[in-house]
């Protein structure tokens, strides 16, 4: 996975942008926060039927939690520099709408959020894109994107997983 981090730190931007490890804190926190997906992926994979709508349910919350949490990081990256682009604005705001706009069906009487949790899954990974263009503009530090692969493709994948099951 690395190499790949590699890569993406190398196509479009100085190569020292790139440092691939994310400090301890940072790095232990974020791989912390794919526990409570882990522990509802579980839950479901179990065949727990007793819990499996509240653990998808749960997981579907957590997923939208965090999405709308990323746009917040962009807002505060964007506030953070005299001049961010323009676009950063539409991003930051544009996980909060996903993240709401699929709650429509539950709160039209759609008992299944299956759907609603293929899409959040999709969104995780690809705000992966917004993560990239910050880190290319060097408005990131140069480990994060050492941070946001793994947990954008771990909460990302996981949610997708369990709007499969």
């Amino acid at each position: 996975m690395y190499r790949f981090i590699s890569r993406l730190c190398l196509v479009g931007a100085h190569h020292q942008r790139c440092r691939l490890t994310p400090p301890p804190l940072p790095r232990w926190l974020g791989l912390a926060g794919l526990l409570p997906q882990i522990a509802v992926a579980a839950v479901v994979l179990s065949g727990d039927t007793a819990h499996r709508f509240n653990a998808l349910a749960l997981g579907y919350a957590y997923a939208a939690i965090i999405l709308s949490f990323l746009g917040g990081i962009w807002w505060g990256i964007g506030a953070s520099h005299a001049n961010p682009p323009e676009w950063l604005w539409v991003a930051a705001v544009t996980p909060s709408l996903i993240a709401l706009a699929s709650a429509v069906p539950w709160a039209l009487g759609d008992p299944w959020p299956g759907p609603s949790l293929l899409v959040l899954g999709v969104a995780l990974i690809a705000a992966l894109a917004v993560d990239i263009a910050l880190n290319r503009r060097k408005l990131t530090p140069p480990w994060w994107m050492g941070l946001r692969l793994p947990l954008s493709l771990g909460l990302g994948g996981l949610t997708l997983l369990l709007g499969l099951f």
